[in-house]
């Protein structure tokens, strides 16, 4: 992965800003389906795959910035990050990716010129994307902290396909306070394992189950359930006063 200069970090921002009119994110509209748990044979035969050595999949996440104070009365604070999948032909095939998404709440949502599913639970762009929030709400259609935020992603586009590399960048832009306002949080980000065995990282669950029992969702319950990825953690402040 290279350290993408601060022009590039602007660059995204700049993407995502001028695209805040139409996409907006205000709360889903369904809950998604629901999805098999891995089961802990396929959680086990994932971590012994990657045992000793490095993660196929590389993830970094610019926004929001550690100790950050995000937002806006608890919205209009981003996710913004860059995902790095193996390179070659097969890539891409392998990393999931379907297509290309502008999308977003209400009439944005599934429509022209990039269409893409705006709910909680997995993406159907970025199949394999984990992001969660610790604190995020139990009305739906959220499930608390263990709900996969990734389907909400409004902007998903691919970045480089070399031999060396196929990396996507993802972008929300975050329009209802689902995590709270005025509140200490925890975004947790990682790449579900090929837990299928099918060769492509699609394997993320809508919701994140307390593999633990400890009460509490984080990135022990990610590596139970299987990663290929590192597993970021960023924790920031949400802000909570008016514009």
């Amino acid at each position: 992965m290279e350290k993408p200069s601060g022009s590039r970090k602007l660059i995204s921002a700049a993407v995502g800003a001028s695209a805040a009119a139409v996409l907006v994110v205000a709360s889903a509209s369904a809950a998604a389906a629901a999805t098999p748990v891995a089961t802990a044979a396929q959680a086990s035969d994932s971590n012994s795959a990657y045992a000793g050595g490095k993660k196929p999949v590389q993830i970094e996440v610019f926004a929001p910035e550690r100790h950050s104070n995000a937002g806006i009365a608890g919205k209009g604070w981003f996710v913004d990050m860059e995902l790095d999948f193996p390179g070659g032909p097969g890539g891409l095939h392998q990393s999931g990716f379907s297509d290309l998404q502008l999308t977003g709440p209400g009439v944005h949502n599934n429509v022209a010129p990039f269409p893409g599913l705006f709910s909680t639970g997995q993406d159907d762009r970025n199949p394999g994307l984990v992001v969660m929030t610790s604190t995020t709400n139990s009305t739906t259609p959220f499930s608390g902290p263990g709900t996969n935020l990734a389907n909400l992603f409004n902007i998903t586009g691919v970045t480089d396909r070399s031999d060396k590399e196929t990396e996507l960048w993802d972008t929300w832009l975050v329009g209802a306070p689902l995590a709270g306002q005025d509140i200490d949080t925890t975004l947790t980000v990682a790449e579900v394992a090929d837990l299928n065995n099918d060769g492509i990282f699609n394997d993320a669950p809508n919701v994140v189950p307390d593999a633990n029992n400890d009460g509490v969702i984080d990135a022990k319950d990610l590596k139970a359930l299987g990663v290929a990825s590192n597993i970021v953690t960023v924790p920031f402040h949400i802000n909570g006063a008016p514009a």
